[in-house]
């Protein structure tokens, strides 16, 4: 179950309590009854590793588009050889 921060907007009197997701936000201070904000702060998430930025995907992507043009341009020429050798013996 998340952690949720609350500071009270009257006394400032701040904490954090253990809420399900589906409890009701606290609205009441228990010091002062006043009124009560949620406090949002960073999250600490650290992705690691490639894949998580736009351009780790294109470049994986542009490199297996340049070895796919550069294996069908060597199939080329290999036929083109084989041909010249072929009409060459007869």
């Amino acid at each position: 179950m998340p952690t949720y921060a609350y500071a009270c907007a009257d006394c400032g009197h701040a904490f954090d309590i253990v809420q399900s997701f589906s409890d009701d936000a606290l609205t009441t201070c228990p010091q002062c009854q006043g009124r009560l904000r949620k406090q949002f702060n960073a999250v600490g998430v650290v992705f690691k590793g490639g894949g998580f930025y736009r351009n780790d995907s294109r470049s994986t992507s542009a490199s297996s588009d340049s070895a796919t043009s550069s294996s069908s341009s060597s199939d080329s020429s290999t036929g083109s050889t084989a041909s010249t050798t072929s009409s060459t013996a007869s």
